[in-house]
């Protein structure tokens, strides 16, 4: 079996690193960060987060946040270059940079490791390959050409799921397909499903923005409890919207049926996760879908449009529909939901694979890609 070697691992995130650990984080960034530290020294440099800069200790790695630089964008973005490399530098050497996501972190981290001959990791786990209404980075030339130069001067590509490989591939890129893993501590297999309704429990958390598409789980929703009334729905996520998505609730007369919770930390997810029937997914883009992973890991099914995970997983582990298509949800929710066995093979099916490749297997899926010497393209 090889061994890892040691390393000094720098990781270049645009947040979700706060000192926290619970509120303005991203909980698959943290998972990473506190299994890496445990084996290799590991710094994270962020951009964009804290006004002013400051240094502080998070999950056995060292957190150096640089402060939001201030000035026209342009400007901007150098300043932020300037204090990165200068902020590698003092703190530095190291292995490998890693930034993780296209932007804002992955062009500067890409340039950092360039100008101070360190290879570099650059993860594209956003919407760097997309073009929506008001969404992606290929909807512009300036996203376009950020994607394109930070896909060229990394060493390496990293993306997290098949869907996103795909539309990597599409647009002529080679990439390392690297899913990460959620922690199997928090998120644990329930003893059994919830009774059988009603009350049937869907669930669905996201923050409320156009991309996550609740309208859709809306009218979905408006269609299946007019043949089954006893359905309700959790709704679990930071609202961006200003209460649009509440007032078309209204307005479809599912405020009986539907419960919004508002921003939950991650310490209290499994409770939601356990006692629901499905995960219910709309979003319009999923470059991968953590809480495909985590409804997996607590033995929840999801069903959900055809992105990120769902569309890796369906049929076998997921019940995959196209996204935007209220009708399709519907029937596939009624479906599933008249179908028990079903239920079980997907959850059972979702569970393994989850499992299999949990944050401590993908720590050290990382490792190795770090260590492997990181050949130019």
């Amino acid at each position: 079996m090889r061994v890892v070697a040691l390393m000094r691992i720098a990781l270049v995130v645009p947040g979700g690193v706060d000192r926290s650990g619970r509120e303005r984080v991203i909980p698959i960034l943290l998972w990473l960060i506190e299994r890496l530290a445990r084996r290799h020294t590991v710094h994270a440099f962020v951009l964009r987060h804290h006004p002013e800069p400051c240094t502080y200790e998070l999950l056995g790695a060292t957190v150096h946040d640089l402060g939001r630089a201030s000035g026209p964008t342009g400007l901007r973005s150098i300043l932020q270059l300037r204090h990165l490399v200068r902020a590698l530098r003092l703190a530095g050497p190291f292995d490998v940079i890693h930034g993780y996501w296209g932007v804002p972190a992955g062009l500067p981290a890409a340039m950092a490791g360039r100008w101070l001959r360190t290879p570099t990791v650059v993860t594209f786990c956003s919407g760097e390959f997309v073009c929506l209404p008001g969404y992606g980075l290929q909807c512009t030339w300036r996203g376009r050409l950020t994607v394109a130069l930070a896909a060229r001067l990394a060493t390496r590509v990293h993306v997290t799921s098949q869907y996103m490989e795909g539309l990597a591939k599409a647009a002529g890129l080679r990439v390392d397909l690297v899913p990460l893993g959620v922690d199997t501590r928090t998120f644990r297999p329930r003893a059994a499903e919830p009774p059988a309704g009603p009350p049937w429990r869907l669930l669905h958390v996201a923050t409320l923005n156009r991309v996550k598409d609740q309208p859709t789980l809306l009218r979905a929703l408006a269609r299946v409890v007019a043949l089954r009334p006893g359905v309700h729905l959790d709704v679990v996520g930071e609202d961006t919207l200003g209460g649009a998505v509440q007032n078309l609730c209204a307005g479809l007369r599912l405020g009986h049926h539907v419960t919004f919770h508002g921003f939950q930390p991650t310490e209290r997810l499994p409770a939601f996760y356990q006692r629901a029937h499905l995960l219910v997914v709309t979003s319009r883009h999923e470059a991968a879908g953590v809480v495909v992973l985590e409804a997996a890991a607590s033995g929840l099914p999801a069903i959900g449009s055809a992105v990120g995970y769902i569309a890796d997983w369906s049929p076998s582990a997921a019940y995959g529909v196209p996204a935007g298509d209220e009708t399709a949800l519907a029937d596939g929710i009624l479906t599933l939901l008249g179908d028990p066995a079903r239920r079980e093979r997907l959850a059972r099916e979702a569970a393994r694979r989850a499992r299999a490749q949990d944050a401590d297997w993908s720590a050290t899926a990382m490792e190795r890609l770090y260590n492997a010497g990181l050949p130019r393209r």
